[in-house]
């Protein structure tokens, strides 16, 4: 099971980095809504039965996430506005928020491993 969360991580690593080579001007990738992209897909759908087999801590730390993910959408499509409209202090400020959430999102998922490994 550990070698699948960190297929999830992965998955919200290269979303991240597609993002900020766009914000960079060295890609055209335009974002996602927080249900579209490939973590988003999981969490929606087979996620949840998934993390249930972890046990109720993993269900915890799984629903923990769904706003994090969200807002870290949100992050992102106010950076690409942001990048858009030529305010690169607003970028600058979406990006940092963007980092933040996304080490949520990395230590929740990391905290899924652990406890999926424990079982």
């Amino acid at each position: 099971m550990n070698a699948f969360f960190f297929q999830r991580i992965n998955d919200h690593i290269q979303y991240l980095r597609k993002l900020e080579k766009t914000l960079k001007d060295e890609g055209d990738f335009q974002g996602a809504p927080h249900t579209d992209c490939k973590l988003g897909k999981w969490m929606y759908g087979e996620g949840r039965q998934e993390v249930t087999e972890a046990g109720d801590k993993a269900i915890a730390v799984f629903d923990s996430l769904f706003d994090k993910h969200q807002a870290f959408h949100d992050a992102g499509a106010r950076a690409l506005a942001a990048k858009t409209a030529g305010q690169a202090d607003a970028v600058s400020k979406e990006v940092t928020e963007m980092i933040k959430l996304s080490n949520v999102l990395i230590g929740g998922l990391t905290e899924l491993d652990r406890l999926g490994r424990q079982k």
